[in-house]
């Protein structure tokens, strides 16, 4: 069985603590799927992590847009994905993503389980969940697909 990471998050003021603990991940295998029902925390979460990597811009969700690009400190690309509004596979692959997950760039995925057979074959699952009492269990994988 793999390895899992859970960390728990008692309030918003925790994410940037939660975040430090999921970069390795994200850092080891450059693309990042983020999984959780609406309003759960993905973006903040993701804006946190950016902030570690030196993104000066805004980070927001690119929920019309699709994709975000943000920059870091050390010059680096990083994008930001909201597959939310992906009817169709055809739509993702009309964006290029097959290029943006062969850039070797870091790619932040959120709605990603709607382009399932786009996915390479490792990537890293963040998966987010609010309890009863309003906090935010997450819980970080490396996937491996077979084909």
């Amino acid at each position: 069985m793999k390895e899992i990471m859970t960390v728990t998050v008692k309030n918003i003021n925790e994410i940037e603590q939660a975040a430090l603990l999921l970069i390795p991940y994200a850092e080891k295998t450059r693309v990042v799927v983020f999984v959780g029902k609406m309003g759960v925390g993905k973006t903040t979460l993701i804006s946190a992590m950016c902030k570690h990597w030196g993104v000066s811009d805004p980070v927001n969700s690119p929920t019309f847009s699709i994709v975000n690009e943000y920059h870091t400190s050390q010059n680096e690309c990083i994008y930001h994905f909201d597959f939310y509004r992906i009817n169709h596979l055809q739509e993702a692959i009309d964006l290029g993503i097959m290029e943006y997950l062969e850039s070797n760039q870091l790619c932040l995925m959120e709605w990603a389980e709607k382009i399932a057979p786009l996915l390479p074959n490792s990537f890293a699952c963040i998966k987010m969940e609010e309890t009863e009492n309003g906090e935010r269990k997450i819980e970080c994988q490396y996937v491996e697909q077979t084909t």
